[in-house]
C-alpha cells in the first residue's frame, strides 16, 4: 500500500451477462482468496442475496488482492461493476475511483450497446481501457468454428472496440498516447471465465500454447489441462500490472480532469505526486450500509493518509466528521487497517455527512467535479407503508437510499404519506422496493409505475410582461428553445455555475452560443439558462435572488402539467421595481416572475415531451416480424434490421410509457427466443394528437384543475 508505483486501481465493466462477476471469481481464486473449485460458480462479488437470486450484479463491489509480476508484489484494488443499464450510476461512480478499466466482451455477441456506454463512462473520467474477450469456448463448442474463422471473429470484436475508443478519444486533449487495444501490445486477452483458462500474446509466447492447441483441448475435453497450463487469473493480472497506469502516472493526468481548483497550489502538487504526507484528499464514490458498522464510505485517496480519529471536512456541509475506522474491502468482508495512504481505494466509517460524490479533506478545498450520470430518472413509483407505525422508519430508509444511490430521486410527501421514488427503469425500482421490504422489514404498497415527462417550448416567444400582485413590480421576459448541443454540454457537466466565468463562457461558445449571450448568463437551472439582458436597473442586484427563485419554481412546474421544463433559454429584458424594499419582497417578485415565465412558455408553444428508449432485439429470423411488430405496436419506430451471426437484429426507438410490461410480451411473441436490450435515449416531443389526453391524465393524477390556461389553444 505504501509504494504507489506497485498499486493498480481497476474496474471490470461490460454489457450485462458478458461474464464480469465470473471473471472476478477467477481473479480472487488466483490470488488465493476463494477456492479454485468454486470459482465461477460462487460469484463472490455478488454479495447481496438478491444478486445471487437474480444472477446479476446490482451493486459495485470492491476487493483488494496481491499479485506477483516480474518478481515484484503488486496490490490490485478491483471494483466489479453492474452491467444492467438500470444500474449505470454505479459504473460511473466506480470509474472515478480507478485508473484502468478491464472491458469484458462476449466473443459470440461482440460489442453491445452497454459496452459502448461503459467505455464512454471510463474514457470521460480519463480511465485507460484494456479488453478481455470472454466465452471463446462457445465459438469452438457451439459454433464449431475453425482456427481461421475464430481469429477473424476475434479481430472483428477488437476492431469494433477500437473504433469506439478512437471516436471518443478524438475529443480529449489530455490523452496523447494511443489508447486503442491490440493483441501485439498485450492489451487484449482471450479466454473462458467459466472454464478458468485465458491467453494473451505474451502468455502464448511464454507457454507455447497456440490457437490450434486451444481448439484441440476444448474439443477433447481437456479444459482442466488448459486451465493448468494457462490460468486465466495469471494472464489477466499480468495484463493489469503491465498495461494499467499506477497512481503516480495516472493522477497528474486525471486530477485536472476531475478537479477545477488552483493547479498551482500545494494541494494540487500533493495530488499530482500522490504525496502520502500531504493534506488528506478523499473522494467518496460509494456509500453502503453495514448492519454492525453502520454507514461505510468507499472511495479513492488522492493525497495524504487516512487514519482513525482524524477530523475531516465534508464538502457542502458545516463542521467536521471524525473517522471511526479505516479499512479495505475484501468482497463482502471488510478488513480494518491502521492507515490507508494516497493512491489506494479505502473504506471508512464515521463520515455521517458524506454522500456518493462528496469530497472529504483535512483542509477546506474546492470540491471535485460532481459525478455526472448519463441518463436521468424516467420512471416513478409511489411507495407507502402498510401501517402508520412504519412511516418514520420508511422515511429514514428512503433518505438512506437516496444517499447510497444518487441516480434515484426521492420525493417525500409528509401530508399524504405517499412517497415517490424515481429511477432508471422498472428493474431499478423493483430492486429498491424489494430491499426495503426484505432488509428493513417494512411491508410497503407500491403503485403502478408512472412515467416522468418534460415540457419544452417549440418556438421563440414575444416579450411577455409579468406583474406583481401589488402592481408595483414588472418583469419583461422572452424565451426560446435552446440548441441540443448546449443542453448536452450542461447535462455532461461541461457547463455549470460552479465554473470560473471565463471557462463557462468558452464552453458555451464551443457548444454554439453567441458571444454576447454567453457573457450575460445569470443562472442555470436544470438544462435551462437565464440571460440578464437588462442595463443599469436600480435595485435589480438585490432582487435577483428572488427572480431566480421565481424562475426555478416556474420551471420545476411547467404550465401544461406541472412537469419540469427543459432546454429553454430565458431572457430578462427589463424590470420595473418599487423603490421600497418592503414592496418588492418574495410575495411580490416570485409570483410576477412565475407568471411572466409561464406566459412566455405558452407563447413559445410549449409541448409535452415523453422519455424514449433505444431498443435492440436479437431474434431468430422466423420471429423477426413478431419482434418488429412489438416495437411498432408500442408507438415505436424500427430504424434498422440486419443479420449478425445466425440471428436477426432489430433496432428502433419506443416511448418508455409503452415499454412497461415489454419483457413478458416479447417472450410470448417470439416463443421466448428473443434477447433484448433497452437504453434510455432522452426525450422527444409527443405526437400532437396525444398531447391533450396525456396532459389531462397527469393533471388529474396530480389533483390540478382540468382546464388548461385559455392561451393554450394550439394543443
Amino acid at each position: 500500500m505504501d509504494t504507489p508505483e506497485n498499486i493498480r486501481n481497476i474496474a471490470i465493466a461490460a454489457h450485462v451477462d458478458h461474464g464480469k462477476t465470473t471473471l472476478s471469481d477467477n481473479l480472487l481464486a488466483g490470488a488465493g482468496m476463494i477456492s479454485e473449485g468454486t470459482a465461477g460458480e460462487q460469484l463472490a462479488m455478488d454479495t447481496k442475496e438478491d444478486e445471487q437470486e437474480r444472477g446479476i450484479t446490482i451493486d459495485a463491489a470492491n476487493v483488494s488482492m496481491t499479485h506477483e509480476y516480474e518478481d515484484t508484489n503488486h496490490l490490485i484494488n478491483l471494483i466489479d461493476t453492474p452491467g444492467h443499464v438500470d444500474f449505470g450510476g454505479d459504473v460511473t461512480r466506480a470509474m472515478r475511483a480507478v485508473d484502468g478499466a478491464l472491458v469484458v466482451v462476449d466473443a459470440v455477441e461482440g460489442a453491445m450497446p452497454q459496452t459502448e456506454t461503459v467505455l464512454r463512462q471510463a474514457l470521460r473520467e480519463g480511465v485507460k481501457p484494456t479488453l478481455f474477450i470472454n466465452k471463446v469456448d462457445r465459438l469452438i463448442s457451439e459454433l464449431q468454428e475453425g482456427e481461421e474463422e475464430m481469429q477473424e471473429r476475434l479481430l472483428g470484436v477488437i476492431a469494433d472496440v477500437n473504433e469506439l475508443i478512437r471516436g471518443m478519444i478524438e475529443e480529449m486533449d489530455d490523452i496523447d498516447d494511443d489508447w486503442t487495444v491490440s493483441v501485439e501490445d498485450g492489451t487484449v486477452g482471450f479466454g473462458s471465465a467459466l472454464y478458468k483458462w485465458g491467453v494473451s500474446m505474451p502468455s502464448m509466447q511464454r507457454t507455447g500454447i497456440s490457437f490450434e492447441d486451444i481448439i484441440e483441448m476444448e474439443r477433447n475435453d481437456k479444459r482442466d489441462e488448459l486451465h493448468e497450463r494457462s490460468p486465466l487469473s495469471d494472464v489477466v493480472l499480468d495484463m493489469v500490472c503491465e498495461h494499467f497506469p499506477n497512481p503516480v502516472d495516472a493522477q497528474p493526468r486525471r486530477v485536472p480532469r476531475i478537479w477545477r481548483g488552483d493547479s498551482e497550489s500545494e494541494l494540487a502538487e500533493d495530488m499530482r505526486l500522490v504525496n502520502e504526507d500531504g493534506d488528506v484528499v478523499f473522494m467518496v464514490t460509494d456509500i453502503s450500509m453495514d448492519p454492525h458498522a453502520g454507514e461505510i464510505a468507499t472511495g479513492r485517496v488522492f493525497s495524504g493518509t487516512l487514519e482513525k480519529g482524524q477530523d475531516l471536512f465534508v464538502s457542502g456541509t458545516a463542521g467536521k466528521n471524525r473517522i471511526q475506522s479505516v479499512g479495505l474491502f475484501m468482497g463482502s468482508e471488510r478488513e480494518e487497517v491502521d492507515r490507508v495512504p494516497a493512491g489506494n481505494i479505502a473504506s471508512v466509517t464515521g463520515l455521517r455527512d458524506a454522500i456518493a460524490g462528496s469530497t472529504v479533506s483535512s483542509a477546506e478545498m474546492t470540491p471535485f467535479e460532481s459525478i455526472e450520470h448519463i441518463s436521468e430518472p424516467v420512471i416513478t413509483k409511489s411507495v407507502e407503508a402498510q401501517t402508520m407505525d412504519d412511516l418514520p422508519k420508511l422515511i429514514e430508509t428512503l433518505q438512506q437510499v437516496a444517499k447510497e444511490d444518487p441516480t434515484i430521486q426521492i420525493e417525500i410527501n409528509e401530508d399524504t404519506g405517499e412517497h415517490l421514488i424515481s429511477g432508471q427503469g422498472e428493474l431499478h425500482l423493483e430492486v429498491i422496493t424489494q430491499r426495503i421490504e426484505k432488509e428493513q422489514g417494512i411491508p410497503v404498497n407500491t403503485g403502478e409505475p408512472i412515467v416522468v415527462f418534460r415540457e419544452q417550448p417549440q418556438e421563440e416567444s414575444r416579450e411577455v410582461e409579468g406583474v406583481s400582485p401589488n402592481r408595483h413590480n414588472k418583469f419583461y421576459i422572452s424565451i426560446h428553445p435552446m440548441d441540443q448541443e448546449i443542453v448536452d454540454a450542461i447535462q455532461l457537466g461541461e457547463v455549470s455555475m460552479d465554473m470560473p466565468e471565463l471557462e463557462r463562457r468558452e464552453a458555451l461558445q464551443d457548444a454554439g452560443m453567441d458571444k454576447d449571450t454567453s457573457q450575460n448568463v445569470e443562472h442555470i437551472h436544470g438544462t435551462n439558462i437565464l440571460i440578464d439582458d437588462t442595463k443599469g436597473i436600480q435595485h435589480l442586484n438585490e432582487t435577483m435572488e428572488l427572480v431566480v427563485e421565481g424562475l426555478s419554481e416556474a420551471l420545476d412546474d411547467g404550465p401544461l402539467a406541472a412537469e419540469p421544463v427543459q432546454g429553454t433559454l430565458l431572457r430578462l429584458h427589463d424590470a420595473r421595481l418599487h423603490e421600497d424594499t418592503i414592496h418588492r419582497g418574495p410575495a411580490q417578485v416570485i409570483p410576477a416572475v412565475r407568471e411572466a415565465v409561464h406566459h412566455a412558455l405558452i407563447d413559445g408553444e410549449i409541448r409535452l415531451l415523453e422519455p424514449i428508449q433505444n431498443v435492440r432485439i436479437d431474434v431468430p429470423s422466423e420471429h423477426m416480424g413478431a419482434a418488429s411488430g412489438e416495437i411498432q405496436g408500442r408507438r415505436g419506430r424500427v430504424d434498422d434490421m440486419y443479420q449478425e451471426g445466425g440471428l436477426m437484429v432489430v433496432e428502433g426507438v419506443a416511448p418508455v410509457e409503452e415499454m412497461i410490461g415489454f419483457s413478458s410480451d416479447i417472450r410470448s411473441a417470439t416463443e421466448g427466443r428473443a434477447s433484448w436490450n433497452t437504453e434510455n435515449a432522452g426525450f422527444r416531443v409527443m405526437a400532437d394528437n396525444l398531447q391533450r389526453e396525456q396532459i389531462m391524465e397527469i393533471r388529474e393524477r396530480k389533483g390540478m384543475k382540468l382546464e388548461l390556461p385559455e392561451s393554450v389553444d394550439y394543443i
